[in-house]
């Protein structure tokens, strides 16, 4: 049987599409002979805190799916002080070069970038005890960093971050890119660097999201569900959304560091016709999305290499997608008739965008549903894609 350790900065019980794909990538690899390992931090996200059962616990190892989960010690944090983030992450890397520098690990390693740090620091040992590292790319750092305003073009900490990201590429074995753009920009910099393309499909097809209780008279309902970020933008989104005499409403679902100003906003404008439902447990989410119409996938900016997962996981399920981040994952909704797309930014256009969509009636939309169903299940599928890599011989 093959060994394989994956090393990411978030795993189950924790919520959010980078947990959840990690799980999804280690529960196929299992399916096909694999023993897989994983090592995380101790449960603390998105809240910054450990969770009850984690308090008080240097490290944890568990077995959940037949998957071991190696937990290490971190000091959780959220806050939006940068000073706090850094330490956080500097906790938990620490912990995890020790731990790799002394402990036996399998000869072929996954490694999950962003956060770059984490990734150096696997990377690092990995490399100075001659494993077979495999680096998982789900977001370009620092690029998308500059282009969200968080860190200045040229500065320090952006030459420093620059040469971290140059140290992994260079001394990881093979890559997988989640988007074209991400396997563009790496063979920029390496031309000759083996890389796959490696979507972040979902595990799921379920048709039962395809039939509503919903009657002919009510509004169509869109819906986000998600992490409350500064990448998403959800706070700006619903401040210009216009709903006034559309036949639309809009259920947010999720946490984050804009929670807060989403629920004052919206005690302050009951008016506006979106309904804040805070974070849902994942199958009750799903259960009360079965409800639900279309899909809002939003970035505040277009941020090159990032394709969200959402546009394949509510695919999987059927739903419409509004599409308004740019980039790649903008062609792949227009090129696969997955819903609409609006220019990232682009308030007026969303909003015109928003009047198209007010006038369709629940049976068309129910004929998109199916049509997207059916092209999801024949194009993003999560088993096909990890048999052709395993064919490739890049695991």
């Amino acid at each position: 049987m093959n060994d394989i350790l994956i090393i990411s900065n978030y795993y189950p019980p924790e919520k959010g599409a980078a947990a959840n794909r990690i799980e999804q990538l280690a529960l196929k690899l299992d399916q096909n002979g694999y023993k897989v390992s994983v090592i995380s931090p101790l449960p603390n996200y998105p809240k910054g805190e450990l969770f009850p059962e984690y308090k008080g616990r240097f490290s944890v190892t568990e077995k959940v799916q037949n998957i071991t989960l190696k937990r290490l010690w971190i000091y959780p944090s959220n806050s939006s002080n940068i000073l706090k983030r850094i330490i956080s992450t500097l906790s938990f890397s620490t912990t995890l070069f020790f731990y790799l520098l002394f402990a036996k690990t399998p000869k072929k390693v996954i490694v999950q970038s962003p956060p770059l740090l984490l990734s150096f620091t696997s990377i690092l040992v990995l490399w100075l005890k001659r494993k077979k590292i495999i680096l998982n790319v789900s977001d370009l750092w620092p690029t998308a960093a500059i282009e969200l305003g968080v860190l200045k073009k040229g500065s320090v900490s952006h030459q420093f971050l620059l040469f971290i990201e140059s140290f992994i590429y260079k001394k990881a074995t093979h890559i997988f890119g989640q988007s074209e753009e991400i396997i563009t920009h790496i063979h920029s910099v390496f031309p000759e660097k083996k890389c796959f393309l490696y979507r972040n499909y979902p595990d799921h097809f379920t048709a039962d999201f395809l039939t509503t209780q919903d009657n002919a008279q009510q509004p169509i309902k869109l819906f986000y569900a998600g992490l409350l970020g500064v990448a998403q933008g959800v706070f700006e989104l619903i401040q210009q959304l216009n709903f006034e005499n559309l036949n639309i409403e809009l259920h947010v679902f999720g946490d984050g560091a804009e929670k807060n100003e989403i629920e004052h906003y919206l005690a302050q404008n009951p008016n506006k016709k979106i309904i804040f439902h805070g974070m849902l447990e994942r199958t009750v989410l799903h259960e009360t999305l079965k409800n639900l119409d279309i899909a809002l996938v939003p970035l505040k900016t277009r941020i090159y290499g990032s394709v969200p997962s959402k546009i394949f996981e509510y695919s999987a399920l059927g739903f419409p997608i509004l599409y308004f981040g740019g980039g790649e994952g903008e062609t792949i909704v227009a090129e696969n008739n997955l819903g609409w797309v609006a220019p990232v930014e682009n308030f007026d256009y969303l909003n015109t965008t928003l009047v198209e969509i007010s006038k369709l009636g629940k049976i068309e939309i129910q004929n998109m549903k199916k049509n997207i169903f059916i092209h999801a299940k024949n194009h993003f599928n999560l088993d096909i894609q990890i048999k052709e890599l395993i064919e490739k011989n890049a695991f």
